[in-house]
């Protein structure tokens, strides 16, 4: 029988950008964005706080362009500070890329397996579904939904006894499935 697990986002992450006040290395968004006009153009800027010194940081989303080229459905929610608009603008590539920021996403996500027992089956089954692009080790995704240490889990993947299309080693933000024999 397939089990389904999901790894689902709990907060925004961190974002991972020098401070030039106090020289930490962490901002915490609250969604909150700042949107300025110059005649027909518009800027617009996610606000982020340093997690050591409090200071104000701008992540650059729009710059400069026409009011007319922006949906009007993407204005309201920049002007009603959306949370879930943020949410996607930090998965966005070009918006990381632009901003030269890493993002942090330890303590962000949860592992969601359903609740069923599956310790007391000979082979498991498992379908693994990201509900956002978050880049999780396999291994500590299989560690933490069947209760092992990542030691245990690399053993098992030396012993052939987890195996997976995918390779387990390093991070993945895309669906896989693994199959586990106990």
């Amino acid at each position: 029988m397939l089990e389904n697990w999901v790894v689902q986002p709990v907060c925004l992450p961190l974002v991972r950008r020098r401070c030039h006040v106090c020289a930490s290395d962490g901002f915490r968004t609250s969604g909150k964005f700042r949107v300025n006009a110059h005649h027909k153009l518009i800027d617009a800027w996610l606000l982020a706080l340093c997690t050591t010194c409090g200071v104000t940081t701008k992540l650059t989303v729009m710059e400069r362009m026409t009011v007319r080229s922006i949906r009007s459905e993407l204005l309201d929610r920049l002007h009603d500070n959306d949370p879930s608009l943020a949410a996607e603008l930090l998965r966005d590539p070009i918006v990381v890329r632009r901003n030269r920021i890493a993002l942090d996403w330890d303590n962000a996500w949860r592992l969601d397996t359903g609740g069923s027992d599956h310790l007391d089956r000979e082979v498991i089954d498992v379908s693994v579904r990201f509900a956002a692009r978050i880049p999780v080790r396999p291994v500590r995704l299989i560690a933490e939904g069947c209760g092992l240490s990542r030691a245990e889990v690399e053993r098992l993947i030396t012993d052939g006894r987890l195996v997976s299309s995918v390779r387990l080693s390093g991070k993945l933000s895309g669906d896989f499935t693994f199959l586990l024999k106990c």
